[in-house]
């Protein structure tokens, strides 16, 4: 009888990961870096969001620790970990990190190979970069919404899956494991910017398609009639 032995080592054992914690797609994408083998420490504000943290599903996985980020002395303390890190994943608005010297330039300097995901909805830049948003912003002004249900009635929204997680985190997640694999190559950390309006419009590309060589209308009449 042959005896099969499993390899139970995950992919990214070695990778340590510095969460900033957040909402939506930023805690969805630690969980799956956790999920493949990451050790990932979390930054919560304040004790009792500790607490809740813990209880989360996605937030399976991961150690946290409490900091004061409007702190000089937390600040340095967070510049310690970064110093000991893989990759950081932060959820703030544009300047937030820069404001608290913790952005992508200050933790280069202290860490050259240190991977830097940033996750926003619509970008770093632009004229809505500043403004609040939230999932079913994303993804009506990127044209999604409108594609889904019957031209009939209003459109369904997709829960958060589309936005959130779809162009969210599993982009945030692919641009790290990209940047994960470059730096084996040249050694070098990157900032990853992913923006849920880019990817959502990157996971329209089929329908858009479509719609463009005019065989949108006729694959929602073969979808509805079935």
């Amino acid at each position: 009888m042959t005896e099969r032995i499993f390899n139970k080592m995950k992919p990214l054992d070695d990778i340590k990961v510095l969460e900033f914690a957040g909402i939506g797609p930023g805690p969805f994408a630690c969980m799956l870096l956790a999920d493949l083998g990451a050790d990932v420490l979390r930054i919560d504000k304040e004790t009792s969001l500790s607490e809740i943290h813990r209880k989360e599903f996605i937030n399976r996985g991961r150690k946290s620790i409490v900091l004061n980020l409007k702190s000089i002395n937390d600040v340095n303390r967070a510049k310690k970990l970064i110093e000991k890190t893989d990759v950081i994943v932060e959820g703030f608005r544009p300047g937030v990190m820069e404001r608290l010297g913790l952005g992508p330039d200050i933790a280069l300097s202290l860490n050259p190979k240190v991977i830097y995901g940033r996750m926003t909805g619509w970008g770093q830049t632009g004229p809505l970069s500043k403004a609040a948003g939230h999932d079913l912003n994303y993804i009506s002004l990127s044209g999604v919404l409108w594609s889904i249900g019957p031209k009939s009635h209003n459109p369904i929204p997709p829960l958060n899956l589309v936005g959130d997680y779809g162009g969210g985190s599993l982009y945030l997640v692919m641009g790290i494991l990209a940047a994960l694999f470059k730096r084996t190559q040249n050694g070098k950390g990157s900032v990853i910017d992913a923006a849920i309006c880019d990817g959502v419009v990157s996971l329209m590309s089929l329908i858009y398609q479509y719609h463009q060589i005019d065989k949108w209308d006729k694959c929602c009449l073969i979808l509805n009639s079935k």
